[in-house]
């Protein structure tokens, strides 16, 4: 008889036994979805669902997306895309007056399995219209000490890290982050116009014992600091608000008022793991328009591919009015509150693995 090592499958999720063990995390996530929802009926929000089906899934270069097309009566076919966020509709409310809407969204990313990442997963958005960004960030600090007080604990935890969901988040500018994490001066390599300096970053990554290809571009760089220097660092024993990303970093963001080199744009952090982006919002259709075609042409030199853009959402801009909002990954931070291990156990029906 022939002899192999090959490992027995893993039990599917609908298994009595798998589900009797996610169970327990996955009832937490209502309680906590629940006690959002009445979070944001208690502020005047509007709950909005839009539409999973967009012209366009967003126009970030690294983030890939979902393509099918819609068969018309006659057989015309017409590309669609399963979006990466409802950010574009949902902005698209604010321009048809809504001012406080929040949204609970199905989302697709391509590309994407991992203990944190899976293709279908449920994003938080939530917008004020005419409030800053600062907003927002207490919004953040509420949130985290809610989700973990429905889940029955005191702290947020994952693979051994721990964060008090009841203390005040740490702030921290990025520019700030890589001076104490990395002794690199990031403003240093971006100018007034926010135009960025790919050799002067390279040369301040060598000096700081960072590996530099030929090829990087200054985003890559500043990723790789970002990766390896600053984000084990952030969201320990308390959340970290990282906050003034570079304008090039900020495609959706519209530039800090104090220092047209950084977007009012936060990420927010807990236990080392990436919860939320959050924006002041960029509401110039031109400057938009600017960036996504920069960000696309970034996508085909990467990936030989790119997305349309959305012009209802560009055209929407010109009335949408100026607003800040955010996106929480909602399974992470259930994940932090049960101390799941793995972004499918607090998914109710994960999607299946597929092949390499």
């Amino acid at each position: 008889m022939e002899r192999t090592n090959a490992q027995p499958a893993a039990s599917p999720w609908w298994t009595p036994h798998v589900h009797a063990d996610r169970r327990p995390f996955l009832l937490a996530r209502n309680r906590i979805q629940a006690a959002f929802r009445r979070f944001f009926e208690e502020r005047d929000f509007i709950e909005v669902d839009t539409a999973t089906l967009q012209v366009s899934p967003g126009n970030e270069a690294h983030l890939h997306a979902f393509a099918t097309e819609a068969v018309g009566m006659g057989g015309a076919a017409t590309p669609l895309y399963l979006h990466t966020s409802p950010e574009f509709a949902c902005k698209k409310l604010l321009a048809a007056g809504e001012t406080r809407i929040a949204c609970f969204a199905h989302v697709y990313r391509n590309r994407e399995r991992g203990p944190l990442h899976h293709p279908e997963f449920t994003m938080l958005e939530w917008y004020r219209s005419g409030e800053t960004y600062e907003a927002l960030m207490r919004d953040c600090a509420e949130l985290l000490g809610l989700a973990a007080e429905k889940a029955g604990t005191r702290t947020l935890t994952y693979r051994g890290r721990t964060v008090d969901p009841f203390e005040e988040p740490e702030r921290l500018s990025v520019a700030e982050a890589f001076r104490r994490y990395a002794s690199i001066d990031l403003l240093a390599s971006i100018d007034r116009s926010g135009a960025t300096d790919r050799e002067r970053l390279a040369a301040s990554l060598e000096e700081a014992g960072l590996r530099v290809a030929a090829d990087d571009t200054w985003a890559d760089l500043f990723s790789r600091v970002i990766v390896e220097k600053v984000e084990p660092h952030l969201g320990l024993e308390r959340a970290t608000i990282l906050d003034e990303y570079p304008v090039a970093e900020a495609a959706l963001a519209r530039p800090a008022s104090g220092d047209q080199r950084v977007a009012e744009r936060f990420e927010l952090y807990a236990c080392g793991v990436e919860l939320a982006n959050a924006f002041g919002e960029l509401t110039d259709p031109a400057e938009q328009r600017r960036r996504f075609q920069a960000e696309m042409a970034e996508k085909m030199r990467v990936y030989g591919e790119s997305y349309p853009l959305d012009e209802d959402f560009l055209a929407a801009l010109t009335l949408m009015p100026q607003a800040s909002g955010i996106a929480l990954g909602f399974d992470r931070l259930v994940m932090l509150a049960t101390g799941a291990s793995r972004i499918d156990q607090v998914i109710w029906a994960p999607v299946a693995e597929t092949a390499p």
